[in-house]
């Protein structure tokens, strides 16, 4: 699984799942997704972001790859492996969400700590910030 936190103006942006994904509705997360058959990590990123917002490659810049996050939820039996990735929006462009979230935010990172997000996500924060 891939999350990337996309940053402007110091402040990263975060997104309220809807009610149609298939885990953890109504949470906040990162732009995310599995990791396709054949894809690398950072391929799966980008299209991501371009699913998840609209953007494109030259509406952002690659700032760090962190090391991935193995994620344990014991409510859903699950182990997620997270490869987070951090980029910069280079420019201003109204996101367009797709249906797997309802909302967005740009948030101070710190924030992250205090909204009910999917599990992990601060600590993937930490490892691109």
């Amino acid at each position: 699984m891939v999350t990337c936190f996309l940053e402007y103006e110091d402040k990263v942006l975060i997104l309220k799942r809807s009610s149609q994904v298939s885990s953890y509705q109504y949470k906040w997360a990162g732009i995310s997704g599995y990791i396709e058959e054949g894809n690398l990590p950072l391929i799966q990123a980008q299209i991501e972001l371009e699913e998840e917002t609209g953007l494109t490659g030259e509406d952002y810049q690659l700032l760090k790859i962190g090391e991935p996050l193995r994620v344990k939820d014991e409510k859903m039996q699950r182990v997620w492996i997270v490869h987070p990735f951090h980029f910069r929006l280079t420019r201003l462009k109204k996101l367009r969400l797709d249906w797997e979230h309802t909302e967005f935010r740009w948030v101070v990172p710190e924030k992250i700590k205090d909204l009910p997000t999917v599990p992990g996500l601060y600590e993937a924060w930490e490892r691109v910030k």
